[in-house]
Formats: C-alpha cells, structure tokens, sequence
C-alpha cells in the first residue's frame, strides 16, 4: 500500500501553495467562461503585481514557481507565475480538486473569488477555471475550516 502522506518536496510545495489558497478561494463550480477581451502574456510575479496594482506580501518561490497574495481595491487574490507550462499545469492538477477559482493565462494563475477575477481578468486577460465541486465530510455541514492538518 502506498500513503498520500509520502509526498516529495515538490509535491509538497505544490500542495503547499494550493492549500494557502484555499481561504481566498471560496467558490466551487462547473465549466469556465473564455470570453476575455485581453489575450493572456506571460508574466513574471513582479509584472503581474505591477499589472493588478498590488504589492505582494508573503512571498514565497521555489524552483518551478513563484507566489504572492495581494489585498488592495480589486479584493484579496493570490498570484501564481510558473517557469513552463508543464508546471503549471501539474499544480491546477493538484490544487483543482480542492475547489476554488482560478484566472489561468500564459504560465500563471490568480487564485480568488470569481467576483474579483472577473475585475482582474480585464488587465491580464486569461480564462476563469473553476475547481472541482465537492463536499466536506460526510453532509455534515460543509463549512470552510475543513480537517486539513497543516503538518508540513
């Protein structure tokens, strides 16, 4: 038998940020829209801050990724900018099925609720994503707090 717990450290570092975006990211659905306006660039995490007007605080990088959450008049969001699409996509893999929405563009994402995305996708452009619809638990309430322990 294998354990989920046996994770690598890039695994755990993906798991890692997709779970800090969990408290910004409340929303669960279906299909996304891909009606956007801009066509979505890559971009650095500094140009994606410059871009959305915001001053990442908490950031964090690792080899394959940068991160950092920002609060300012467009609402709390979190900016993600991956080094290829490859690695981008391995983290949607692993952060979707906790739910969320996401704004996906060029080798970066923004994590936050669908309202603030919308506002944020008229700069970057890109595609709004919504995670996987699930449920907490066996019905017994469905609240955000969930039982994830944060030994890391």
């Amino acid at each position: 038998m294998s354990s989920r717990h046996h994770l690598g450290p890039k695994k755990q570092a993906l798991l890692c940020a997709a779970a800090l975006t969990l408290p910004l990211a409340a929303g669960c659905g279906g299909a996304g829209a891909s009606d956007g306006a801009k066509t979505a660039e890559p971009a650095s995490l500094k140009e994606l801050a410059e871009q959305t007007d915001c001053s990442p605080t908490g950031k964090r990088k690792v080899k394959d990724m940068e991160q950092g959450n920002c609060k300012n008049d467009l609402g709390r969001y979190v900016l993600l900018s991956f080094t290829t699409d490859k690695n981008m996509d391995a983290w949607l893999k692993e952060a979707k099925p906790w739910g969320g929405v996401y704004l996906v563009g060029a080798r970066w994402v923004v994590v936050s609720q669908e309202k603030t995305l919308q506002t944020i996708r008229k700069d970057l452009g890109g595609k709004i994503v919504h995670g996987d619809t699930h449920s907490w638990g066996n019905g017994s309430g469905g609240h955000g707090s969930g039982g994830h322990g944060s030994g890391g």
